[in-house]
């Protein structure tokens, strides 16, 4: 048809993982200004694969031109804090590490005195800290030491204030229960979709916003979940995460990381491998 003009070519939006460093400072300076937010101990490609989802979203194409869209909008911050602090979980994520847990490190917490205190840090929207609940009130079942389980205290921590009000709201699509055992589904969970946890479940298991970076581990644990969390760190922070989990850590204390993360610098020789594929480890009595 005449007289009509022909759209311009398709053009594909190309992620932004290298280049235009000096817009990306000016960005990440603005984020932390604005909201506190430190992106500097982030690997850099991650940070930037991160804020290309939003800048995807919005139709943005530099650093420059979004930086633009959060003074116009600041609404978008809170999208864009969601996306930087995402952490995909799943009720018993790689189950084979829960039945080591289980195994290898349950019994040792009940054997010891006191309280048995769990931090599952970068906790989202709680999946692990109920998995954990439902691994040792089962675990107390079995063997006949549910009186017992008033010494339980887990923590879930997480910088991101969405993911924690879900946490404590304890309602969960199908997907968070995809690699849950069809028993353990019936046993804790109701009806659903959405399913919602069972309050015998939640006893005991509480949510509160911490910044892995900014904010001291709190003393006395024993047992320490940082699946999946460190990765995202550059080298320096890893290591000073893992030397705050270890004097976070009672003597014989447990700390449990995700499948592609390991010890580095100093915490190899601080922990004793309690399962190296588990990546379980053990800071010695």
């Amino acid at each position: 048809m005449s007289g009509l003009t022909p759209p311009p070519p398709y053009v594909p939006f190309a992620l932004p993982l290298e280049g235009d460093d000096e817009e990306l400072e000016k960005l990440k300076r603005k984020i932390e200004r604005d909201r506190g937010f430190n992106c500097s101990f982030y690997k850099d490609k991650c940070l930037r694969r991160r804020i290309a989802v939003r800048m995807r979203a919005r139709g943005r194409t530099s650093f420059a031109e979004y930086s633009s869209l959060l003074e116009q909008e600041p609404g978008e911050y809170d999208h864009l804090l969601d996306t930087l602090t995402i952490n995909v979980t799943k009720f018993f994520r790689n189950l084979e590490t829960w039945e080591a847990v289980e195994a290898q490190v349950v019994p040792h917490l009940f054997a010891a005195k006191g309280p048995i205190r769990v931090w599952s840090a970068g906790s989202a929207s709680g999946e692990e800290a109920y998995t954990v609940s439902i691994l040792l009130r089962e675990w107390a079942e079995k063997h006949r030491r549910t009186a017992e389980l008033d010494r339980v205290e887990i923590v879930g921590t997480d910088i991101d204030r969405r993911s924690l009000e879900n946490a404590a709201r304890g309602v969960y699509p199908d997907l968070s229960l995809a690699e849950t055992p069809a028993r353990v589904r019936e046993r804790w969970f109701g009806d659903g979709p959405p399913f919602r946890i069972r309050p015998e479940a939640q006893r005991g298991v509480s949510f509160t916003r911490r910044d892995l970076i900014s904010e001291r581990a709190e003393a006395g644990q024993s047992l320490i979940f940082c699946r999946n969390v460190v990765i995202y760190f550059d080298r320096e922070i890893q290591e000073r995460l893992f030397k705050d989990f270890y004097d976070a850590l009672v003597p014989g204390g447990f700390l449990v990381l995700g499948k592609v993360e390991t010890l580095i610098g100093v915490a190899r020789t601080l922990f004793r491998p309690v399962n190296n594929r588990e990546r379980i480890f053990q800071k010695p009595a």
